[in-house]
């Protein structure tokens, strides 16, 4: 199959992939993939969840073998993802002269392409054992509570501020006010879900205040925020190996259903890219909490 059409196949069966992901327990495993490779682009993680459900940790053939000393076993069919391709190429534009005269020269341009490469899942391989990736699982408590805590807080850009219990959410992000308010009776699991939502609502769908008052109207519905928020929550902690549940999906099928995919397409890239920078931002802030400092294997198995 030449190039060309090896990629328009792999555009389609991702345009197809993103518009059935968005059942209920597609859409779970989806954002579970997102959280092993946020690295990827969101189209790249849809492509690798379509082909390999199980992925954990992916590199390219020749990696495995130069870098971890593991071989591709016999018979492995590689997984399809698209790989940035830049190409030059020189173009007759036209350019004006200091003096105001204009003629034509030939300028090199570079352009944007892909190319279709192929990765392996580490069960794909057999050879030299990989160190232990991941934390352990939780339960109600947080590992370095206090530490991923104040990790959240510095890259949240508004104050964090805690509040007595409501029954009407378990917080949420004041607009007017440019605060987080978090319920101060929750358990350090659900304390660390919550503010990664309402960060992710303050980064994502804030809305400008001047002289006191809200000024303009969220550019979203409410339920494409709320997925939004959401999504960007369980990602990270389950990139953190924090569980928090999935009952909030339950209404992901419904919210999607009336959705033209150019739209889904966008809350994907946002969910994805909002998701990739906020665990970034944690792990620099709070070194303890990178589960991959004392290995580079994580890091290279995910590299673009």
């Amino acid at each position: 199959m030449a190039s060309e059409e090896k990629i328009k196949a792999l555009m389609e069966k991702l345009e197809s992939g993103i518009k059935a992901v968005f059942e209920s327990e597609q859409y779970k495993a989806y954002l579970k993939a997102m959280s092993k490779f946020h690295n990827y682009s969101f189209g790249n993680v849809m492509l690798i969840l379509l082909q390999c459900p199980n992925a954990s940790l992916v590199a390219g053939f020749h990696k495995w073998k130069k870098d971890f000393g593991r071989t591709v076993k016999k018979g492995e069919h590689g997984i399809q993802i698209l790989a940035p391709c830049p190409h030059k190429r020189f173009v007759e534009q036209e350019v004006e002269k200091p003096d105001g005269t204009k003629e034509k020269e030939s300028v090199l341009i570079v352009q944007q392409g892909f190319k279709v490469a192929y990765v392996f899942d580490v069960s794909q391989t057999a050879g030299r054992e990989l160190p232990t990736l991941g934390v352990d699982k939780l339960t109600g408590d947080v590992q370095h509570y206090d530490e991923f805590y104040k990790a959240i807080e510095s890259i949240a850009p508004v104050p964090i501020e805690f509040r007595p219990t409501t029954e009407h959410s378990e917080g949420c992000y004041n607009h007017k006010e440019q605060k987080i308010y978090i319920n101060e009776d929750l358990s350090q699991i659900q304390t660390v879900s919550v503010m990664i939502h309402e960060t992710a609502h303050a980064i994502l769908h804030a809305l400008p205040v001047e002289n006191g008052k809200i000024v303009g109207k969220p550019e979203k519905d409410r339920r494409t925020r709320e997925v939004e928020a959401e999504s960007v929550a369980y990602i990270v902690c389950q990139h953190f190996g924090i569980e928090t549940g999935d009952s909030s999906f339950a209404y992901v099928t419904s919210w999607s259903k009336n959705k033209e995919l150019p739209e889904l397409k966008a809350s994907l890239e946002c969910i994805s890219k909002t998701a990739s920078k906020m665990i970034e931002d944690i792990e620099r802030n709070c070194p303890c909490l990178d589960i991959a400092k004392d290995t580079e294997v994580k890091k290279e198995c995910v590299s673009r």
